[in-house]
């Protein structure tokens, strides 16, 4: 469960801009009608950038009265996810990545840069321009350590920086002069700093020759047209078919005898078994055996494979719950403490 929690001081009232507007409507607009709900979480990002890089509870109704929802789910989703500030922010908010790769790259020196010339963890610098927070990875672990800055309008990333790197970076984001974002050493990209050291070998691409693509601007000569392909062998004609003879019909199965074990002309052997007795069988089923006439535990004992097909044939039975159950089985065992005989 979250402890994250809305600022205790609000803003006493929101309203978002038209811009804002508009866009959140062009991603509702990409789910099916009575969805636009699943456009919540672009929802709470435009809206964090216009409300000045943080949610207040205000503009958290907002989006819910956009999106045709519950306060209280705005409200579950913008706790849960660290990409929504519910705090106030400075004009340039730096997200310090703290995992491991940062960390073991020197993270630690740049949080004390933070410190120093911001404040502590979460807090904002006293002129208002800038606030830290520590996150985790932020999926730039080959430039590592690094930071993201946010500022309503871009959210750059800032790598292989130094304390004094950071440093440098934070009084000129203070001051508004410019900064290039990307590695703060010489570096291109994620490559080895100096460059290269992979796939440079000389001679590595000799003899290879690109195939010059035909100039068709305008005023140009058209390129040759290809000539046509040869027109295939006629493939040649397949020996004649051997007769075969038609295949035998193949001979009917055997009807399968009818069980002499399933229907009797009544109770005519005393009184009926209570067959309830027999693990699987209700009151149903054997209301429903007697009426097949199944009356006796020696009956159910005698059954093979063709009576068992019939029984769950013309009862309402699940498939293989004879067996299952093994009702067989129990019906002999109780057949014989009757000292009645089972006749197969």
């Amino acid at each position: 469960m979250s402890s994250r929690r809305l600022a205790i001081r609000q803003p006493e009232s929101f309203a978002l801009s038209a811009a804002a507007k508009k866009e959140i409507t062009s991603w509702t607009k990409k789910y099916p009608k009575g969805r636009e709900r699943s456009a919540m979480i672009p929802a709470l990002w435009i809206t964090q950038k216009d409300a000045g890089g943080w949610l207040p509870e205000a503009a958290l109704r907002a989006v819910g009265d956009m999106l045709g929802m519950a306060y209280i789910r705005v409200y579950e989703v913008a706790t849960f996810y660290t990409m929504f500030n519910l705090e106030p922010v400075g004009v340039h908010h730096i997200q310090l990545c703290g995992t491991t790769p940062c960390w073991l790259r020197g993270a630690n020196d740049l949080k004390a840069v933070c410190e120093e010339k911001i404040g502590p963890k979460g807090s904002i610098s006293a002129d208002g321009k800038l606030s830290w927070l520590e996150v985790e990875c932020l999926g730039a672990c080959a430039n590592a350590p690094m930071v993201q800055v946010s500022n309503g309008e871009s959210d750059h990333y800032y790598e292989d920086l130094t304390a004094e790197t950071m440093a440098q970076l934070l009084d000129d984001l203070a001051s508004g002069r410019p900064v290039k974002p990307g590695p703060a050493n010489r570096r291109h990209t994620s490559e080895p700093e100096g460059g290269a050291l992979t796939l440079n070998s000389k001679g590595l691409y000799s003899g290879y020759k690109a195939k010059a693509l035909p100039n068709v601007a305008a005023g140009s000569k058209s390129p040759a047209k290809p000539k046509a392909p040869a027109k295939p062998k006629a493939a040649p004609k397949a020996a004649p078919k051997a007769k075969t003879k038609a295949p035998a019909k193949p001979k009917a199965a055997p009807k399968a005898a009818k069980p002499k074990v399933l229907y009797t002309d009544g109770p005519t052997d005393g009184a009926p078994d209570d067959l309830k007795k027999i693990k699987g069988i209700g009151p149903k089923f054997e209301g429903d055996l007697n009426s097949k006439g199944v009356y006796y535990f020696r009956q159910v004992a005698a059954w093979k494979k063709a009576d068992v097909t019939m029984v769950e044939g013309v009862i309402d039975s699940f498939p293989g719950r004879i067996e299952r159950d093994e009702w067989i089985a129990q019906a002999s065992v109780l057949a014989k403490s009757a000292g009645k005989k089972v006749k197969a």
